[in-house]
């Protein structure tokens, strides 16, 4: 099995990256996140990846950050998700904030994801929600943003931004102006200037 693979970034795009490692070319599935962290073409990349052997295939899904490699790795334990549907998910929530939808039952969240509706929402949470407590983190900065900061979050994921996206251009609307975490107004006005 490959567990790990090191060398040159041949080429990247959302969901695929190609590395070059002793002379050959390593097809790997990426997930969003990982696709917008990776270096530039050419440089050299280090990744973990989850091998998936089947009699007609043998796919290689690969992931900057261990965490999520090992989220991916429990996702794939869920009756319904396949190795596809996991990097879906990890590109639709960010490891922390699927960690806490899972923990917190929050099926709303988890429904936002492309391919995930009702009832595997739910079975993700009675399958998973007492085996992330290792991966638990304290809550979203969003959370602390102010009494402002989910609303406008809220807002933003309803008029189709991505939640990563849209959380990141809060933090950096609060990181500028503390006050704006206070009056939702300001603080969505602000964040939609810096999403765009």
């Amino acid at each position: 099995m490959i567990a790990h693979l090191r060398g040159r970034l041949f080429s990247k795009q959302p969901g695929q990256a190609i590395v070059e490692a002793g002379g050959v070319g390593y097809d790997v599935v990426i997930s969003i996140p990982t696709f917008t962290s990776l270096p530039a073409e050419g440089a050299e990349v280090s990744l973990h990846i989850h091998t998936q052997v089947r009699e007609d295939l043998l796919a290689l899904f690969g992931f900057l950050d261990l965490k999520e490699k090992r989220l991916f790795e429990r996702l794939i334990t869920v009756s319904g998700v396949g190795p596809k549907l996991a990097v879906t998910i990890l590109s639709g929530l960010n490891p922390e904030m699927t960690v806490a939808a899972i923990r917190g039952q929050d099926h709303a969240t988890l429904t936002r994801i492309p391919g995930v509706g009702k009832k595997l929402a739910e079975r993700l949470v009675v399958e998973l929600k007492d085996k992330l407590e290792d991966m638990a983190v304290a809550p979203a900065a969003v959370v602390s943003a102010g009494p402002a900061g989910e609303d406008v979050l809220s807002a933003l994921v309803n008029l189709g931004y991505q939640r990563p996206a849209a959380q990141k251009a809060i933090e950096t609307a609060i990181g500028k102006e503390k006050a704006l975490g206070q009056e939702f107004d300001a603080l969505f006005r602000a964040a939609l200037k810096i999403i765009r």
